[in-house]
């Protein structure tokens, strides 16, 4: 369970990655003076940071194998979750949105983010946080 979770952890840390380089490149950070962006740079900077660091205790809870740091881990991935729910629900409204042409200029940074990254990312984060809470439990062995 603890490397199931590991791996879902990493495959949704590339996604994640991917979304954030995406929202850079489109003009998240100059959205942010220019109120163009509906993402505010401390939440998707929070998400993604909150996001390595657990992580990187999660690691350390495999090399370690102490109790406590898979609860921590659970912790934080919860907080993590939470961030990424709210991105969604500011992404959302831009998604749906009149799609502006392809080289439309005052689209929302958030625009430039591809629905199946999206959609993939979300799902293997809740993935993520049902095998960190199996494996914190103990459930499936060890």
């Amino acid at each position: 369970m603890e490397i199931a979770a590991l791996v879902a952890w990493v495959v949704t840390a590339l996604g994640g990655f991917v979304l954030l380089s995406r929202w850079i490149a489109g003009g998240g950070l100059r959205g942010q003076q220019t109120g163009d962006s509906r993402f505010p740079a401390p939440l998707v900077f929070g998400h993604f940071l909150l996001a390595a660091a657990g992580l990187v205790v999660w690691i350390v809870y495999l090399a370690a194998d102490k109790d406590g740091l898979a609860w921590t881990s659970f912790g934080i991935l919860v907080v993590v979750a939470l961030l990424g729910f709210t991105l969604f629900a500011r992404w959302l409204p831009v998604h749906r949105a009149t799609t502006p042409a392809p080289q439309d200029t005052t689209a929302p940074p958030e625009r430039q983010l591809p629905v199946p990254v999206v959609l993939a990312h979300g799902l293997l984060g809740a993935t993520t946080l049902v095998l960190v809470l199996l494996a914190a439990l103990e459930v499936g062995g060890s």
